[in-house]
């Protein structure tokens, strides 16, 4: 995929015309990261913003322990680091690959100059931090009145539908996420994470087979998350 396309699939940038599309791409830088790799740090100086072209990103936060918060997960056709671009801030979190990824890194100054020339750009920017922030109330709804085996609840259904298959009202999926992976999700440690999936086991809202998880009524498990 070339980078014009890549630009085209964004929200942000989707609906630039040609000209402005190729403009757009010649100032464009590709990156490429590794699984695991990060590609920048919280508080680091922010000199633009990024474009995933393949891949996954996950964007996080870490406490003094260690311990890690997710906060979003993004993938081909999304952007990374608009907060930065816009308040003229460091970066807010930090992102690493969750597999080998390409992406496009666009100057900050070049995004800020098609905003006052391309109005439709600012609104795309709006709808686009205000999504941020409605992500951000409900990951601390979650983490604050959820106790962790409804927000593994709630995590397992957004997996299942991505990547299920269905009969009836039963889904089953090969869970993709380790325990360390999915306690970072929720605000949790593995430990934590694998007493929860037992007792979810138990109550009949999943099955397990080793990584296979079957969920024998989406509904119940999805009430069940909402609390």
């Amino acid at each position: 995929m070339d980078a014009i396309q890549a630009l085209q699939r964004t929200p942000l940038f989707g609906e630039l015309d040609g000209p402005d599309l190729e403009a757009l791409a010649t100032r464009a830088v590709e990156r490429r990261v590794n699984r695991g790799e990060i590609l920048f740090m919280a508080g680091d100086p922010a000199g633009g913003l990024y474009v995933v072209v393949e891949g996954s990103i996950r964007a996080y936060r870490v406490n003094a322990d260690g311990r890690e918060q997710t906060l979003h997960v993004e993938k081909a056709g999304a952007t990374l680091a608009e907060v930065a671009v816009f308040d003229e801030g460091c970066y807010p979190s930090t992102t690493a690959a969750e597999e080998d990824s390409v992406l496009l890194f666009i100057e900050k100054r070049d995004v800020l100059s098609l905003c006052l020339e391309r109005p439709r750009i600012s609104v795309a920017a709006l709808k686009l931090l205000a999504r941020r922030v409605r992500n951000c109330a409900a990951l601390v709804e979650s983490l604050s009145l959820r106790d962790v085996d409804r927000r593994l609840a709630g995590l397992l259904c957004d997996e299942a539908s991505d990547h299920s298959r269905r009969s009836g009202s039963s889904v089953t999926f090969e869970l993709a996420l380790t325990h360390q992976q999915m306690a970072s999700r929720i605000g949790s440690v593995r430990e934590v994470v694998s007493r929860a999936l037992a007792r979810l086991e138990q109550g009949g809202l999943i099955e397990m087979d080793g990584r296979r998880i079957t969920i024998p009524d989406e509904k119940a498990l999805r009430d069940y998350g909402a609390g």
